[in-house]
């Protein structure tokens, strides 16, 4: 029975937990595989729920934390080192940049037969600054180059690390899509609807538009609200904002949203033009009471809000950074370059005054993005490449 460590950075709420979850869970009976990773921080919200509700019990190591410290960070990869010794796996898989920095460090110190990483997406653009990405660039190539595979999650990410980045081989990396269990979020739409309707106050002939994530730089959010303030002073659509997510900035969106002149609140009770929700576990109702979904990020890898807001037949509007193109569904949304405000705004103008149009196209979509995603595909491709590099050993 091959055993498996897989590791993740940290248990927040987050498309990678579910990922992680379903590869635990269900690939062939074969394997033996045991997940561990941080805690959620400040401001996040835990997401052990998740592997908790598959009878999956993690393993925390509270010194893996997302930011650089190097008194915890050696903690960390003393405590893997020691759990690797323990439960002695054929495998380490890592995913995302911390874990994948520590967790294989420690793999290669233990004499793993096979390494692999996963990028859910990279800090090579827009994270830091040229002399910090040049430093991480260089750790990822020499982990790359000890790595026996290393996992993209789209064809537009494997181009970027290997050509753009040139931070692992071609011949090395795989591109294995996310996978998940899709079909809640086409299921019983009209009733969850309602629900997070009323929660909300949002009336019928409303239309709620939403963004969905960590509230940090990165994500942009100003964008958002200008894009929501230029849609409200074009069209006489009645229409509430709502921005689902936690995260360093939002004092400063909250402030950003009082300039622009737009009504706010963080629980409505009546009309207001954006709602800062904060985080919301059943994102499935989110969804379902949302009419558009946005995404306005400087970089992202494959944000899994958006595979959702798709099985749920949402027409998204959203900026063309990292490997998004790769996942939208031609009938499920429009694309603008990230540099591009003006553009992003006339989108999701065209979607709100289009909208019976673009939410019929994306419907019709919903069900082709249910199986392209799918969790069982996932395993299915992850075994396969499991199962050759084992061989090769």
């Amino acid at each position: 029975m091959p055993k498996i460590l897989r590791i993740i950075n940290r248990f927040n709420l987050g498309g990678i937990t579910y990922n992680v979850s379903y590869l635990s869970k269900y690939l062939p009976t074969e394997y033996e595989t045991l997940l561990i990773g941080g805690p959620e921080e400040e401001g996040e919200e835990s997401s052990l729920f998740i592997p908790e509700s598959l009878g999956l019990k993690p393993i925390i190591v509270k010194e893996l934390k997302r930011s650089i410290n190097p008194l915890s960070d050696y903690y960390a990869y003393k405590k893997i080192k020691q759990i690797i010794k323990e439960f002695k796996p054929d495998i380490v898989h890592t995913h995302a940049s911390k874990a994948g920095a520590i967790g294989r460090l420690a793999a290669f110190s233990c004499n793993v037969p096979v390494v692999v990483h996963t990028f859910h997406g990279h800090v090579f653009k827009g994270y830091f600054s040229p002399f910090k990405t040049f430093i991480f660039k260089t750790i990822e190539r020499y982990l790359s180059k000890r790595s026996s595979a290393i996992v993209a999650i789209s064809e537009i990410q494997k181009k970027e690390l290997t050509e753009e980045y040139k931070v692992c081989k071609a011949k090395k990396t795989h591109v294995i899509k996310l996978g998940f269990d899709l079909q809640r979020f086409a299921e019983n739409k009209i009733a969850k609807r309602e629900l997070f309707r009323k929660d909300f106050h949002v009336r019928q002939d409303e239309l709620a538009i939403g963004i969905i994530g960590r509230l940090a730089p990165i994500k942009n959010h100003y964008l958002f609200i200008d894009a929501i303030d230029y849609v409200i002073k074009n069209t006489d659509r009645k229409l509430s904002a709502f921005i689902i997510g936690d995260g360093e900035t939002k004092e400063e969106l909250i402030k950003y949203t009082e300039s622009k002149g737009l009504t706010w609140s963080e629980k409505t009770k009546d009309f207001q033009q954006i709602t800062f929700t904060s985080w919301i576990k059943e994102i499935d109702i989110a969804l379902a009471g949302l009419d558009l979904v946005c995404l306005t990020s400087k970089n992202e890898g494959t944000p899994v809000s958006l595979i959702e807001a798709q099985a749920g037949g949402k027409y998204i509007i959203s900026t063309n950074v990292g490997g998004i193109k790769d996942i939208l569904n031609p009938n499920c949304g429009v694309l603008s370059e990230a540099n591009d405000a003006e553009t992003y705004k006339k989108n999701l103008l065209y979607a709100v005054t289009n909208f019976s149009e673009v939410s019929k196209n994306a419907n019709s979509a919903s069900e082709e993005v249910i199986n392209e995603f799918s969790y069982t595909r996932l395993c299915r491709e992850m075994d396969f490449l499991y199962q050759s590099l084992l061989k090769d050993k």
